[in-house]
């Protein structure tokens, strides 16, 4: 008896009977040398459903990249056979991925049912902590519904910062991708450190007096319920789409930066579908308009995603350089060797379109075309071998790091205001 109690309490994501499992499905990387192998790859991914994880989709692949995805226990061997007759070179890095998703609930639950920041919290956690955070520290702390998601769920930012008559600010989003849950989980440590540290730590003392910080702790709110509840895996909103069998808008492909792009995916079956307009979401709808509304003090846009451990800044549309480049080179440099300083993780930065991959619709690209030009997106641990499935042991040491860098940031844009 005390052992299925044991197991309900670590591994929720097995509570519900209508959750999708994942018994001996895979997690591969490939590495493709050229165009051949690249073209081989493709027309595998038009014959067997490949779930990638890295990058996005299958349009983002080219020669000498290494390409992380999922594939069922029943295609795997066919898949391996064409990696192997055509001599890719690949490595299995997740064997069960079932186990690997039950594994991920690696801290032991002292308080079951209550908000944590070493363990990963469902949205009904999360919606409770933002009230009681605004109770806790109200002088620093003023929760703002923004707007509904497509499920009618509300869409929370915490106004984080003494209350004064300032008018600089960062805004931040985690979560816009429903299965990086690291992401939800550095912005609940964010407000949760920032509260605690004020007038203890002279930086964020500092920051807070002087500037605002509003957090989204989850963007995709109702993607990010069913990664608890029905598909762990899950990466996109829950919108209907003009295909009833496919679910979903990509968030981060929905934005009006270069959404038209014929790069861009108009499939809603693609887990990279951009919707059928820009801002056609309710999500993207409500956070677009927050930030006009707020654009006279919002001088940074962080966005927080997983993984590949990547500080990334614009243009993901287009290869040409922004004109601020130097600076954010700059900015980046100073926060990935200040997040270096805690665990020695090592990151790296560039424009995202020749750093990792080209992207079109995205936030960051929206926000700096609005004039909002620091603007950056952090891919947060690690670099594949778990994946999304980052184990809740690493939650303290990733949040712990990245603040370094979130502060370094916080700490320029303070001292060179625009």
């Amino acid at each position: 008896m005390k052992l299925i109690l044991l197991l309900t309490l670590i591994v929720p994501t097995l509570a519900s009977p209508n959750t999708l499992r994942f018994d001996r499905e895979k997690v591969l990387r490939v590495r493709l040398q050229d165009e051949k192998q690249v073209s081989i790859f493709k027309d595998l991914a038009d014959t067997v459903l490949l779930d990638f994880w890295h990058p996005s989709s299958i349009h983002d692949v080219v020669p000498k990249m290494e390409v992380d995805f999922h594939v069922g226990q029943d295609q795997f061997q066919h898949v391996q056979s064409v990696l192997d007759k055509n001599k890719m070179q690949y490595e299995v890095l997740i064997y069960d991925l079932q186990e690997e998703i039950e594994k991920q609930f690696d801290v032991k639950d002292d308080s079951p049912g209550r908000h944590s920041y070493s363990k990963y919290n469902e949205w009904s956690k999360i919606a409770a902590w933002t009230q009681r955070m605004t109770e806790k520290s109200p002088e620093l702390i003023s929760r703002l519904e923004i707007g509904r998601t497509g499920e009618n769920n509300p869409m929370y930012v915490l106004k984080v910062g003494k209350k004064s008559g300032k008018n600089r600010a960062i805004f931040m989003d985690c979560g816009i991708h429903a299965r990086e849950w690291i992401s939800p989980a550095f912005c609940q440590w964010f407000v949760y450190q920032a509260t605690k540290t004020y007038g203890k730590n002279k930086i964020m003392t500092k920051l807070l007096d002087r500037m605002n910080f509003y957090v989204l702790p989850v963007f995709n709110v109702d993607g990010y319920i069913w990664t608890w509840t029905k598909d762990r895996l899950w990466r996109k909103n829950r919108a209907k789409t003009s295909n009833s069998k496919c679910i979903g808008v990509d968030l981060n492909r929905n934005f009006d930066a270069s959404w038209d792009s014929k790069l861009g995916s108009n499939n809603p079956c693609s887990e990279i579908y951009r919707g059928k307009a820009p801002e056609s979401e309710k999500e993207t709808k409500a956070v677009v308009d927050f930030i006009r509304k707020n654009r006279h003090e919002i001088e940074a846009y962080l966005s927080f995603h997983a993984y590949s451990q990547m500080l990334l800044f614009p243009y993901g549309y287009t290869e040409a350089r922004v004109p601020n480049d130097d600076e954010l080179s700059k900015i980046s440099r100073l926060a990935t060797e200040a997040l270096a300083t805690r665990y020695q993780t090592q990151y790296v930065y560039g424009p995202i379109a020749t750093t990792i991959y080209p992207t079109y619709g995205s936030s960051i690209d929206w926000a700096y075309d609005f004039g909002i030009t620091r603007s950056f997106a952090f891919e947060l641990r690690d670099k594949g071998r778990y994946g999304f499935l980052l184990p809740e042991s690493q939650i303290k040491q990733t949040c712990k790091e990245t603040m370094f860098a979130v502060k370094a940031i916080a700490k320029y844009i303070l001292k060179n205001p625009l």
